[in-house]
């Protein structure tokens, strides 16, 4: 962690023993040790609260593209409405062409 090896622990743990002395020194590496926790405690609680927030907001903005697209049309945008048909075509131009492929009826042909 941090780039320290054993030598360098061995060198700040002898500093501490001579800076604190040996009574106190169990009972400040045991507060470092709860301080070091809570904060990895803190830190992982903050972590999944971003993390739920982010999904909340994932999960609005889905249900929103849901909305349009059930609303509006997919692909279409909500500021614009949808084009009316010509209403100069007439409607019998607008049928489709009859199937080739479709089965043939004996009924009678109309005579005109």
């Amino acid at each position: 962690m941090f780039g320290i090896g054993m030598p360098e622990l061995l060198v700040i743990a002898v500093i501490a023993l001579l800076v604190v002395g040996p009574k106190k020194l169990p009972d400040i590496a045991r507060a470092l040790g709860k301080g070091l926790s809570e904060f990895r405690k803190v830190t992982e609680d903050a972590t999944d609260t971003i993390k739920e927030t982010l999904k909340t907001d994932d999960l609005k903005k889905d249900m929103d593209q849901f909305k349009d697209s059930l609303l509006y049309g997919k692909g279409e945008e909500k500021e614009t409405p949808a084009q009316p048909p010509a209403e100069d075509t007439p409607p019998a131009a607008s049928a489709p062409p009859p199937d080739p492929n479709a089965p043939k009826t004996d009924a009678p042909k109309p005579q005109g």
